[in-house]
C-alpha cells in the first residue's frame, strides 16, 4: 500500500506486541543518534583522521600489556584502562581529545576507559570495533618487530585489494 501524498509506502500497522510498540518519536531518535555521534566514531573515521597531518586527538589502546605486545594501531599510546586515573594526568595536557580503543565489540573496556577520561575532563570518543575491527578491515597493525597489514575480511570492509579508508555501509 503506498501513502498518496508521498508516494512512499505506508507503514504496516504494528501490534501491540510488535517491535514497535515502544518506540521514540522521530524527533528523539534525531537528538539520540546525534548524541551517539558524540560519543562514537569508527575505525574508518580513526583511520582516515590519522592520515592527516593532524587528527585532532591522541588515540590510547586501553588494553593489557600483553594484548598491547600482539599488535596495536600505529600512533596509538597505551594506557591500560585501570591505569588511566593515575597516568593520564602526568601523560595527557588537559583538555587533550582522546579516543580509546580496547579489544573489540564483545569488551567494554573502551567504555570504561572513555568514561576515566571523561572523569578527567577530556572530549573523549570510544573507537567501535577496536583493535578487532582495525585489523579486520585491514588497516596497518604494528607489532615490536615491525608493520603488517591483515587480509580484509570481506564481511567488515569491500575487498578492493587494498584497505579503503571510507565505511562500506
Amino acid at each position: 500500500m503506498t501513502n498518496a501524498i508521498s508516494s512512499v509506502p505506508a507503514a504496516p500497522a504494528a501490534s501491540v506486541d510488535g517491535l514497535f510498540a515502544h518506540v521514540a518519536s522521530p524527533e528523539d531518535a534525531v537528538r539520540h543518534f546525534r548524541a551517539r555521534l558524540g560519543f562514537e566514531t569508527d575505525v574508518s573515521d580513526v583511520a582516515g583522521a590519522l592520515a592527516t597531518s593532524d587528527p585532532g586527538f591522541v588515540l590510547v589502546d586501553t588494553r593489557s600489556e600483553a594484548a598491547w605486545a600482539a599488535g596495536r594501531i600505529p600512533g596509538a599510546v597505551h594506557v591500560h584502562g585501570r591505569r588511566i586515573a593515575d597516568v593520564a594526568p602526568e601523560r595527557f595536557a588537559p583538555g587533550t581529545p582522546v579516543v580509546v580503543y580496547c579489544w573489540g565489540p564483545g569488551c567494554n573496556g573502551a567504555t570504561r576507559a572513555a568514561l576515566a577520561f571523561a572523569s578527567l575532563g577530556h572530549p573523549v570518543k570510544e573507537m567501535l570495533g577496536g583493535f578487532e575491527y582495525w585489523a579486520r578491515e585491514g588497516f596497518e597493525v604494528e607489532r615490536d618487530g615491525g608493520r603488517e597489514r591483515r587480509t580484509v575480511d570481506t564481511l567488515t570492509n569491500v575487498a578492493t585489494g587494498a584497505p579503503v579508508i571510507e565505511c562500506a555501509c
